[in-house]
């Protein structure tokens, strides 16, 4: 059913379990795993971080720490991606360029309180395939 799955993180106790239930499902499938997690400096403003590449680099160690966490979690097939940009945008993109069959992202993120949060909501809304938010 599914060939490749891919699965974003931010380090939120939603992607934690998104994480947790696409594993599950490459593992059920024997599917791909495609795991992106996405900086994003607009959070911070560009102006503020132009000046300072430590705060954009520690972004940066986070991102490949939660990417390296993943692939520790699983024995399926595992690829990892870093990315800076709108998530949404860089989720549905890292979605095309690996054809995958489902995205699989957290209900909200770091900053959401709100029963869905902006990225997922995006997502659901602007990609061409299925979604599945946890």
């Amino acid at each position: 059913m599914y060939e490749t799955i891919v699965v974003a993180t931010d380090g939120s106790q939603s992607a934690d379990r998104a994480v947790d239930y696409a594993v599950d499902l490459a593992s059920t499938f024997d599917a791909e795993l495609c795991v992106v997690s996405v900086v994003d400096t607009r959070r911070y403003g560009d102006s503020m971080l132009s000046g300072d590449v430590s705060i954009v680099e520690s972004l940066e160690r986070r991102g490949t720490e939660l990417l390296e966490d993943v692939q520790a979690r699983t024995d399926v097939e595992v690829s990892t991606e870093l990315r800076r940009g709108r998530p949404h945008g860089e989720i549905a993109g890292f979605a095309d360029e690996n054809d995958a069959d489902l995205i699989v992202l957290g209900n909200r993120g770091l900053g959401s309180s709100a029963e869905i949060g902006s990225t997922a909501e995006r997502v659901v809304r602007y990609v061409d395939r299925p979604v599945l938010t946890v």
